[in-house]
């Protein structure tokens, strides 16, 4: 992504490559935003009362109105000039798109992939023409007279690309790889997207849980996982919440964020900047602004934050059904470049300065949440209880009060006040082709319980401020993860209500959650524990024969 910067000082000046400078609405004059606006809107009302009052005059008179004075000519240059900048300006999309015209559009409603395995070449390549052998390409390789990230674009064949990259690397390294399976997978689909010189895949297994009855539909959920016993708890939660009417879910918030750090010459300086990001008369302006990067992402906030004369800008949009990192970044690029005009001392340090927060634990996730909030709760009947999870309500909810609430806040946890919420987010993120990373912050959640109906039943329910998931992009549209989205319904883009499958798929998570914590919860009461990972989570195999 293209980082403009500007330097301390009355002449600095932004630097942009050649090829990527855009033209926009506000460069009609070399004049800051607002008083550009301000100009071209009296220029539009002085023409159109000045060309009003002179044709009313010309029909009183019985002049012809054809026949134009020179002052009535500038009027109608002016009308038409203000017209064009005004509408390019304020919100008439396609207008927008033909005056930025060079602007990438990211259409994440898309479904296309890679028509051919090619990638840049690189003009400084050692070798011109490769040999048809494969171990002669190997030999190479070895040698390093080939760069081994130029395989693909050279042969043409992503298949034998990785084949001949194994084979290489079992040279170099000296080990066989024989686990690592290289025939059976679709290279072309991650070809510029998923991952770069790839050796081969890693097998994992996908159990599933459910039915999940959740805001009365059943779900199976597709879990990704090398832990014993996960998937056979998370489906015992899953069958106590269904035999107790099933669980609910609200969706509080949802918008991606960004947050790139800005270095002025002074806190003062930096100050009047967050001022100005911060007026909401300001807001209309720069959403529009934003809002050219991407027909789905539409700017939400800015909240600023000041460390000396560093300010913090987080950005939060709506971004369809994609996860959206992506989209709000290009967003946040068209603000920083918008800001330049009138802040030329501006010094943009990096586009991410942490205060997104993304892939990292963080109270401001925790507290304004990113991606979407959610809650899920369900109400668990006692009879419930002792027959399908083997405990009580009382020691329910004693153990949740000790372990859950107090005992993280022994430790000091962020977001951490749960059993195992990480357990579940992980295995039903690598399930579905989401960013395994983000399930740091997507694992934040509180686990509440407490006695209901006078004793009887329980109420339990997680809330989880920033699950970060889509239905688009990424891994979600190789095949094994996009038939796991196809088994929740959530597959792809939602034409008819853009954002309503990723949402969907935050509401899911919470609930495979909520029926993780519940399961675990009560194996803990019960003292289970440590029975069933020794039953379900042990290898019968001979650990050390297997390991010779």
């Amino acid at each position: 992504m293209e980082l403009r910067r500007r330097h301390s000082g009355a002449t600095a000046t932004a630097t942009t490559h050649p090829s990527r400078s855009r033209i926009l609405a506000s460069d009609a004059l070399p004049l800051p935003i607002r008083h550009t606006n301000r100009l071209f809107s009296a220029l539009f009302i002085f023409s159109v009362v000045f060309l009003m009052r002179r044709w009313r005059q010309k029909i009183r008179s019985s002049s012809p109105l054809h026949i134009l004075a020179f002052s009535e000519i500038l009027a109608i240059f002016g009308l038409l000039a203000s017209l064009i900048y005004l509408f390019s300006f304020f919100g008439i999309t396609f207008i927008q798109s033909i005056i930025s015209s060079n602007e990438e559009e990211v259409d994440f409603a898309s479904d296309s992939k890679p028509s051919a395995c090619s990638l840049p070449e690189n003009p400084k390549l050692v070798i011109e023409t490769l040999p048809e052998s494969d171990d002669e390409i190997v030999e190479l390789v070895v040698m390093g007279r080939i760069p081994s990230y130029l395989l693909e674009s050279k042969l043409g064949d992503c298949d034998r690309a990785v084949r001949i990259r194994n084979q290489a690397l079992r040279k170099i390294t000296g080990h066989g790889l024989e686990g690592l399976p290289v025939n059976g997978f679709d290279y072309n689909s991650i070809l510029g997207q998923c991952c770069e010189m790839p050796i081969g895949y890693v097998q994992l297994p996908v159990g599933v849980a459910g039915p999940l009855i959740l805001d009365g539909i059943e779900y199976y959920v597709p879990m990704a996982t090398t832990e014993g016993c996960l998937v056979a708890s998370t489906n015992r939660g899953c069958k106590a919440i269904a035999e107790s009417g099933g669980a609910h879910s609200v969706v509080l918030r949802d918008g991606m964020s960004r947050a790139p750090a800005i270095r002025l010459p002074s806190a003062r300086r930096a100050a009047e900047l967050k001022a100005y990001v911060e007026n909401p008369a300001n807001f209309e302006t720069i959403s529009l602004v934003f809002n050219r990067s991407s027909r789905f992402g539409r700017l939400q906030g800015v909240k600023c934050a000041l460390a000396g004369r560093n300010l913090y800008m987080r950005f939060t949009c709506s971004t369809g059904d994609a996860m959206g990192m992506n989209m709000v970044s290009k967003g946040v690029q068209n603000v920083l470049d918008f800001l330049l005009t009138d802040f030329r001392d501006m010094d943009v340090i990096s586009i991410s300065g942490n205060f997104c927060s993304d892939k990292k634990p963080a109270a401001v996730n925790w507290i304004e949440g990113r991606g979407k909030s959610v809650v899920c709760e369900a109400t668990i009947k006692g009879e419930i209880i002792r027959r399908v999870l083997k405990t009580t309500v009382p020691a329910l909810v004693e153990l949740n009060i000790i372990k859950n609430l107090a005992g993280s806040a022994v430790a000091g946890a962020l977001g951490g006040f749960n059993a195992h919420a990480s357990n579940i987010v992980s295995a039903v993120f690598i399930a579905t082709g989401q960013d395994p990373a983000q399930n740091v912050e997507s694992s934040q959640c509180i686990t509440m319980m407490e006695a209901v109906n006078d004793g009887e039943d329980l109420h339990v329910s997680v809330t989880m401020p920033s699950i970060e998931v889509g239905t688009v992009g990424g891994g979600t549209q190789l095949a094994s993860q996009s038939a796991c989205l196809d088994l929740l319904g959530v597959k792809g883009p939602n034409p008819e209500s853009p954002g309503s499958n990723s949402r969907l798929l935050a509401t899911i998570v919470s609930g495979a959650v909520l029926a993780g914590e519940l399961s675990l919860m009560s194996a803990l009461a019960a003292g289970q524990l440590v029975k069933s990972h020794m039953k379900y989570n042990r290898s019968s195999r001979d650990i050390a024969s297997a390991a010779q």
